[in-house]
């Protein structure tokens, strides 16, 4: 789940800011970073709305290149062309597993106070591939693909992660009650794949079920893997539980690479203004220091934004307070 440092013991990562609040997040994330006592080289690539509108490419193919050749990539925001650009760096990638972690944080709007879980999606089949959608006489016709390779490979991951991470339970979201062959196939697979986990709890529930368990016991769940529709879905109901999408970092992974971003969009209404929080672009960077292997660093960042959550004396207007972009970036240096 990780990766190496270069021979110049030093980080390549590939930094693409994006669209409206992207740059301002990024800024304030990279100032943090420049702070930990790491070696990192950026290297920045284009993407995006700007960025199709100057080169007539919404993702060229000098950012794809950037990316291919770092260690991680650190990633904005996309605007109108958020497809084109995060599902072909996906695509591109071979990122097979996005992961969306959802925690309750202090003096946020959380549902409850002890939610802590991850959502593994699969990244790579399901509805979302676009060759697989096209219109017909009597309206249009979208293919949804299970195949058996993918669906081991993400569910096999999520398991490890659960592993790794000392979680005690697998939570496989399905609807094979009604789609029978497809996500009877997952279903299979998730109980075949558990055997060889035979320390962790498993358990699955039907997609419906788990929007509404979601709502009324959020706290049960450790780590929920499904298929890539499913978890898109409800990675933003969980994006709810915890006081909305200003807090939600994701990362994506592969074999031979790895991208994190936040997931609240470009967020156009405020872009410029300086208020943007930057706290999900940051906990993506947790997320990356962790892939790294850079463990005590992403520690200590991950700390130093829950200090700044419950002293709640520096916040964005999203968390109630009044703080600038650049007074979070402030304040969170000081408290590493």
């Amino acid at each position: 789940m990780s990766t190496l440092k270069t021979k110049e013991n030093k980080y390549n990562i590939a930094v693409i800011p994006g669209d409206g609040i992207g740059s301002e997040v990024m800024e304030s994330t990279i100032t943090v970073l420049n702070n930990l006592n790491l070696d990192f080289n950026y290297i920045y690539g284009e993407a995006g709305d700007a960025c199709l509108e100057k080169t007539g490419y919404a993702l060229p193919e000098k950012t794809i290149e950037i990316v291919r050749n770092a260690d991680a990539c650190l990633f904005g925001a996309a605007g109108e062309t958020a497809a084109d650009v995060i599902v072909k760096l996906r695509q591109e990638m071979k990122m097979f597993a996005n992961l969306r972690p959802v925690k309750s944080y202090p003096n946020t709007n959380s549902l409850a106070e002890n939610i802590d879980f991850i959502i593994v999606r699969e990244n790579t089949e399901g509805l979302y591939i676009a060759d697989k959608e096209e219109f017909t006489d009597e309206g249009a016709v979208a293919k949804r693909v299970i195949t058996r390779e993918a669906e081991e490979r993400i569910i096999d991951y999520a398991f490890q992660y659960a592993k790794d991470n000392n979680k005690s339970k697998v939570t496989g979201v399905h609807k094979a009650n009604v789609l029978k062959k497809s996500d009877g196939l997952f279903k299979d697979i998730f109980y075949e794949v558990g055997e060889k986990y035979p320390d962790i709890e498993k358990e699955d529930f039907y997609v419906d079920a788990t929007a509404m368990y979601l709502i009324t016991q959020p706290e049960k769940f450790e780590v929920i893997v499904t298929t890539n529709l499913f978890g898109d879905i409800l990675s933003d109901e969980g994006a709810g539980l915890v006081g909305g999408l200003g807090l939600i970092p994701s990362a994506n992974i592969g074999n031979d690479g790895a991208l994190f971003e936040p997931v609240h969009g470009s967020a156009p209404d405020i872009a410029g203004k300086g208020i943007a929080n930057p706290i999900a672009m940051m906990l993506s960077a947790v997320m990356m220091l962790k892939y790294l292997d850079e463990n005590e660093s992403g520690e200590k960042l991950e700390n130093a934004i829950l200090k700044l959550l419950t002293e709640a004396k520096v916040l964005t207007g999203d968390l109630g307070g009044n703080a600038t972009t650049n007074e979070v970036t402030n304040e969170i240096i000081k408290l590493l």
